[in-house]
């Protein structure tokens, strides 16, 4: 018995934003000012540097984030957040302006 395409789309994931930065820098991790626990990393195919999952620590906030560096330029980190806190910034800090400033926004479909 095949199943009607209503059931079908009531079973697909609703896709959460995902958005990409660039930025150079000699530390993987930005203080972006919320809180994060490592959960996973793993080798990346064509990639001499793993690829490392963060989750917010903050209760009830579904945001997630991977971190990588660039094999063609091992000075810049590769950061894509995939969803949207759900709190206000947990802690200020004065680097995040400078942060903001050296980013480029890319689609991360193209990665």
């Amino acid at each position: 018995m095949k199943k009607n395409n209503d059931d079908e789309k009531k079973n697909k994931k609703v896709k959460k934003p995902k958005f990409a930065f660039q930025t150079r820098s000699q530390v993987d991790i930005l203080d972006d000012g919320y809180r994060w626990r490592k959960y996973g990393q793993k080798a990346v195919k064509n990639n001499t540097f793993p690829r490392s999952y963060y989750r917010c620590t903050h209760h009830g906030c579904n945001v997630k984030k991977q971190v990588q560096r660039l094999t063609k330029d091992e000075g810049v980190v590769v950061t894509t957040y995939e969803g949207m806190h759900t709190h206000p910034i947990e802690k200020h800090t004065d680097n995040f302006e400078h942060i903001l400033n050296q980013m480029h926004i890319y689609n991360p479909n193209n990665f």
